[in-house]
C-alpha cells in the first residue's frame, strides 16, 4: 500500500510540478504551526490546499472564505489519507492584486479599531521650532522640502532621520526612525515623506507596523507620501495628510508665513503713510510765508534756550546745596577724629597696660615659687625611690651577661660570667659555686 501511494505521488508530482489552479476559498483555517489549510472549489470539483508556514508568511493579504483566487503550486498526495492535495507556493486574488487586497483588509481592520477617527488626531504646533523628517537623505524629496522651508521660514530647524522608503527593510527602518525622533527631545513634530510610486513601491507605508508606530508617536505626525492622488495607510492614521512632501513643507510653515506676509503688508502701509505725511508737511511748509516761518522758528529757539537756562540754574542750586551738606559732614567727621586723638588713646592704653603688667608679674612669681617647691618635693621622692640610692647604702645589682637582673640562684649556673654593679662602678666575675634552694623547672 505504502509503495503504491508513494509511486502515485511521485508520478503526480512529476506531471503537475508547477501549475496554477483557480477557484473559491472555503473552509480556510490557519494552524498553530503557521501552516494554512483551505479547500479550493468551483461548481464541479474541489481540491484541498496547504501552504506551509514559510509560504504563508510571505502572503501580502489574508486569505478568507469566499475569495476568488489563483493558487500556484504542485500537486501531491497526502499518504496518511491517500488524498490528493495542492501544495501552494503563492496566492493571487482574481480581479484585485494582492497588495490592493492587503491594503483594503488592513484599512478596514484599523478603521474598526478607531485609529482613523478625527477625535484622536492632534493639531500641529502653530510655530514649531524644529521639525523631524523621516525620509531618504539622498532623494529629491528632502531637497524640495528644505528649499520650501528656507524660502518661507528660514529660522525653522530641520532634523533629517534617515530611513529606507522602499524595499523589504523599509518598514522596520521607518518604525525605528519614528521611535528615535520621539525619544530625542529635539523636535516638535514629525514629517514622514516619500515621493510617488507604484503600490509596490509604497508598500512600506501600507504596513501595519508603520501604521502603529505613527499611532504610538507622542509627537504629531504629518504623512506626506506619494502624489496627490496616492493614499496610504500612513495617511489615514497620521495627524495630518499632506498631498505631497512639498505641500507638507508649506503646511507646517503656514502660520509663520502668514505672520511674515502680514508684517510685510503692515510695513508697506507704514511706508506709504510716512511718505504721505512728509509730503503733506512739505505742502504746509510751502504755504507758510517766509517771515512768519522765521518768527515761529525764532520763537521756538528762544523757548528752548530759556528752558535750558532754567535747567542750568536749577542744577547749580542743587549742586550748591549738595556741596554744603558734604562740607557739614566733613566738619563733623573732623571733630569726631579730634575727640579720639590717637596719642591720647595710646597714653591711656599704656597706663592700663602698666597696671596689668605689674599684676601679671606678681602672679608669675607666685606660680614659680609654688612650682619650685613642688619640684623639690618630687626630686626628693625620686631620689628615695632610685636604685642608686639603695646602692649607696651598701647594696649591689647582679646582672647576667646579657644585662638581665639576677634575682634568683635559678638564673645562674657554675661557670657563668656575671657583672656586679655598686654605687661607684661595677666589676665582672665567674660563678664558681651555686648554693641555696633551687627550684625545679
Amino acid at each position: 500500500m505504502r509503495q503504491l501511494v508513494e509511486h502515485v505521488c511521485e508520478q503526480v508530482e512529476q506531471e503537475y510540478g508547477d501549475i496554477w489552479v483557480e477557484g473559491e476559498i472555503s473552509n480556510c483555517r490557519p494552524a498553530p504551526s503557521g501552516h494554512l489549510y483551505f479547500t479550493l472549489k468551483d461548481a464541479d470539483a474541489q481540491l484541498p490546499v496547504v501552504l506551509f508556514r514559510r509560504q504563508a508568511q510571505l502572503l501580502r493579504f489574508k486569505p478568507e472564505d469566499g475569495q476568488h483566487v489563483l493558487v500556484r503550486g504542485r500537486v501531491s498526495v497526502y499518504a496518511q489519507r491517500g488524498q490528493l492535495q495542492l501544495v501552494g507556493e503563492t496566492i493571487e486574488p482574481v480581479g484585485a492584486g494582492s497588495l490592493q487586497l492587503a491594503f483594503e483588509q488592513l484599512k478596514e481592520r484599523l478603521k474598526a479599531e478607531g485609529l482613523f477617527d478625527t477625535a484622536r488626531k492632534r493639531p500641529l504646533p502653530t510655530f514649531p521650532r524644529t521639525v523631524g523628517v523621516v525620509t531618504s537623505p539622498t532623494g529629491a524629496v528632502i531637497r524640495d522640502f528644505l528649499n520650501i522651508v528656507g524660502r518661507r521660514h528660514a529660522a525653522l530647524n530641520v532634523v533629517v532621520c534617515s530611513a529606507a522608503v522602499q524595499g523589504d527593510q523599509a518598514a522596520g527602518e521607518l518604525e525605528l526612525a519614528l521611535a528615535r525622533l520621539n525619544t530625542s527631545g529635539l523636535v516638535d513634530l514629525i514629517v514622514v515623506a516619500r515621493g510617488g510610486g507604484s503600490l509596490e513601491d509604497l508598500s512600506a507605508f501600507n504596513s501595519e507596523r508603520v501604521a502603529r508606530a505613527i499611532v504610538a508617536s507622542a509627537l504629531p505626525v504629518v504623512s506626506a507620501v506619494g502624489h496627490e492622488t496616492d493614499f496610504t495607510i500612513a495617511d489615514f492614521v497620521a495627524d495630518l495628510r499632506a498631498p505631497t512632501p512639498s505641500a507638507a513643507a508649506e503646511l507646517i510653515t503656514e502660520a509663520q508665513h502668514r505672520v511674515a506676509e502680514r508684517v510685510e503688508t503692515q510695513t508697506n502701509r507704514l511706508e506709504r503713510a510716512t511718505r504721505f505725511q512728509v509730503l503733506h508737511a512739505r505742502q504746509l511748509l510751502d504755504n507758510v510765508p517766509l517771515d512768519r516761518a522765521e518768527r515761529r522758528l525764532t520763537g521756538t529757539l528762544h523757548r528752548i534756550s530759556q528752558r535750558l537756562d532754567d535747567l542750568v540754574f536749577r542744577a547749580e542750586a542743587g549742586m550748591s546745596g549738595l556741596v554744603r551738606a558734604r562740607q557739614r559732614e566733613v566738619a563733623e567727621l573732623a571733630a569726631d577724629v579730634l575727640h579720639h586723638e590717637p596719642r591720647q588713646m595710646l597714653a591711656r592704653m599704656r597706663e592700663r597696660l602698666g597696671v596689668g603688667a605689674t599684676r601679671l608679674e606678681r602672679s608669675l612669681e607666685r606660680t614659680l615659687r609654688r612650682n619650685a617647691a613642688r619640684l623639690d618635693a618630687l626630686d626628693a621622692r625620686l631620689r628615695s625611690l632610685s636604685p642608686l640610692a639603695v646602692l649607696d647604702r651598701g647594696y649591689a645589682l647582679v646582672l647576667s651577661g646579657d644585662g638581665t637582673v639576677i634575682r634568683s640562684v635559678n638564673q645562674v649556673a657554675q661557670g657563668d660570667r656575671i657583672r656586679t654593679r655598686l654605687s661607684d662602678g661595677e666589676f665582672s666575675s665567674t660563678v664558681n659555686e651555686v648554693s641555696g634552694k633551687k627550684t625545679k623547672k
